[in-house]
This record gives C-alpha cells, sequence and structure tokens, in this order.
C-alpha cells in the first residue's frame, strides 16, 4: 500500500547508457486495497446491526409515531411477553425482582432513557403496571416501541398520503 518504484523509460527498449542511475520512487498510493478493506467492514457492519436488537419475539402494536432519537449508550429494553413475562434486554425477571434489578442498572447509567416493548394482546393495566415500575425504579424517560404503519386516527391506513 505503501510507495513503490517506476521504472524509467529508457527510449524504445535501448539500455540505460549510466548503469548507476536509479529509479525514482513512486509517490501516489494504492487506494484499491484500502476500498476493498473498507467495503468488507460495511458489509459487515451492514449484517451486524440488525442482529443487534433483543431478539424477544413480540407482536408489537402498529401505530403512526415517528422513531425516537437514539443516544451514545446502548438502549435498555424491557419486554412484557404476551405469557405475561417480564424481561430485562433478554434476561426473565420475576415481577417482585424488576424494581431492584432496575435501580441497580440506573445506579451504572448515565441517562434515565428506557424502552419497553409489550405485546398487543397484554392488557393496558399489566402495561400500566410495569410503566410504574420502571418509574419506581428511577427511569422517567420511557419510550414505548411500537410498529410503524398502523392506523391514524384520521382513519388512514398508514401516516402516508399515497
Amino acid at each position: 500500500m505503501g510507495g513503490g518504484v517506476m521504472k524509467q523509460a529508457d527510449g524504445g527498449g535501448r539500455r540505460a547508457r549510466r548503469r548507476g542511475r536509479r529509479s525514482m520512487p513512486m509517490s501516489e498510493i494504492n487506494v484499491t486495497p484500502f476500498v476493498d478493506v473498507m467495503l468488507v467492514l460495511l458489509i459487515i457492519f451492514m449484517v451486524a446491526a440488525p442482529l443487534l436488537t433483543v431478539g424477544v419475539p413480540v407482536q408489537l402494536p402498529e401505530t403512526a409515531a415517528n422513531a425516537l432519537p437514539t443516544d451514545d449508550e446502548e438502549p435498555l429494553t424491557v419486554t412484557l411477553t404476551a405469557e405475561g413475562e417480564i424481561m430485562i434486554q433478554e434476561t426473565v425477571v420475576a415481577a417482585s425482582d424488576l424494581i431492584p434489578r432496575l435501580q441497580g442498572i440506573a445506579a451504572e447509567r448515565d441517562g434515565d432513557r428506557i424502552f419497553l416493548r409489550a405485546d398487543g394482546v397484554n392488557e393496558w393495566n399489566a402495561v400500566a403496571q410495569v410503566m410504574g415500575a420502571l418509574n419506581a425504579a428511577g427511569f422517567n424517560n420511557i419510550g414505548l416501541v411500537t410498529d410503524i404503519g398502523g392506523p391514524t386516527l384520521d382513519g388512514a391506513a398508514d401516516g402516508s398520503d399515497g
């Protein structure tokens, strides 16, 4: 990838007249290997990015809400499954242990943002109880995770005008 050596033109195949003549160093950088490495890294990150999300299968309700801005920290996610299990990231937690575990996590984090994913079959009462526990644990910035493309209040199928 560094500099190479360029051969001097010897006038149509004739030998150089002086044997001590040296070749000039090439001052151009070959960027082809650099571009190849960058493209491979781009592909790796494009494949790996969807795998970084929490893998708990829930059927999220669909709304016309916009996505929330992201922080530098890894998002903390609490999931309420259709069976009523409560999970922090991908770890199942008993309802009685939820607040102490979240308080321990809150002490280690800079922000108070947390995302709540609840399966659409859950009753609002169960979702509200988990939200109350999140608030009691010190997380005041709760984002409800939904799928996009749901109905809007004006009766349209999704948020687009098309």
